[in-house]
């Protein structure tokens, strides 16, 4: 077996170029044969994944960086399936192509190598976060199918995949608060970006979510569809959510007080959130939802989707990708 390492130097603030020399060194005890090679710029990792796929020169491509990385590389081994020719720097696919995209064979799987800031794909799918633990996970060769979910609107009309989830409203505002702190990182960067969101974001906008064949209208905070359990590094926002199941989880705050707020965090931390009255849960495999007044920002696996979108459609396609993890 091959093995393609797609390494983003400047995940985890250099903690990707710094993770190089002992990826070689553990993939070489396990005597597996291995390319490193690193991302120059933005959407590289899924023209490279993409590039490998379709090559059919390695039979797993491994993202190693944070949830950015993982979500590139994941684009990029959908994108494969539709392609035979050179990469697409946009993900090129309609509501039909998608559906059908989920039943086309892809015979590449993909790994991660945790080494950003939060890595929550990985908790989500059981990849442990410990760097050599990853390495055996690859030795190992353990594979289980997943689900990939797809957002459509905002930046990307055409649609991009996620592995985790989507979070529309608050928790996007402080990934973007987060983004651009430069002496914190990891989750105490999101703890830190939390508060000041509560002040930047206090305002829900009015909107209509729609799934399961119901609509309904509030003034919401927090919109978040995860495939994945948990976001910003140590926010159990589905800490249910199994990523194999076929149904996208919900996790929906409506607008509450700013000290609501402040007493909201810690439960989301414990997962205990769906306890509260302000918040409603739910599964689906399509969610719609639209802004009526305000707008929508929102992230995909901690990638920005839009800052100010009206409406955004998010569907999941079940068991389309390989996974190497660790095994249950």
């Amino acid at each position: 077996m091959r093995y393609q390492i797609i390494v983003n130097p400047i995940a985890g603030r250099g903690a990707g170029e710094r993770a190089i020399l002992l990826i070689e060194r553990y993939l070489r005890q396990h005597g597996l044969d291995f390319e490193i090679v690193r991302t120059q710029r933005p959407w590289h990792a899924a023209e490279l994944a993409q590039q490998a796929a379709i090559n059919g020169q390695f039979d797993v491509v491994v993202a190693a960086g944070g949830d950015g990385t993982v979500n590139e590389v994941l684009n990029g081994l959908m994108l494969a399936r539709l392609s035979t020719v050179a990469p697409v720097s946009v993900p090129p696919v309609g509501k039909v192509e998608a559906h059908a995209l989920a039943q086309q064979p892809l015979n590449v799987a993909m790994g991660v190598l945790g080494v950003g800031r939060g890595n929550d794909f990985a908790y989500g799918v059981g990849i442990p976060k410990d760097l050599q633990a990853g390495c055996q996970v690859l030795a190992a060769n353990y594979r289980r199918m997943i689900d990939v979910g797809r957002v459509v609107g905002g930046l990307y009309p055409q649609g991009r995949y996620f592995g985790n989830g989507v979070g529309i409203g608050f928790d996007a505002v402080v990934g973007f608060v987060s983004f651009k702190m430069k002496r914190l990182s990891g989750f105490p960067s999101y703890i830190v970006a939390a508060l000041k969101t509560i002040y930047l974001y206090y305002q829900a906008p009015l909107v209509k979510i729609e799934f399961n064949g119901q609509a309904f209208t509030q003034a919401a905070l927090i919109v978040s569809v995860m495939n994945g359990r948990r976001m910003g590094g140590g926010f159990l926002m589905a800490p249910d959510a199994l990523a194999d199941d076929g149904l996208l989880d919900l996790c929906i705050g409506r607008q509450v007080s700013k000290a609501r707020i402040f007493a909201l965090i810690p439960r989301f931390m414990r997962g205990t959130q769906a306890d509260d009255t302000a918040i409603t849960t739910g599964r689906a495999r399509r969610v719609v939802v639209t802004a009526l007044q305000g707008v929508l920002p929102a992230h995909a696996d901690g990638e920005t989707i839009c800052t100010d979108a009206q409406q955004l459609t998010v569907e999941l396609l079940p068991h389309a990708i390989e996974i190497l993890c660790a095994r249950p």
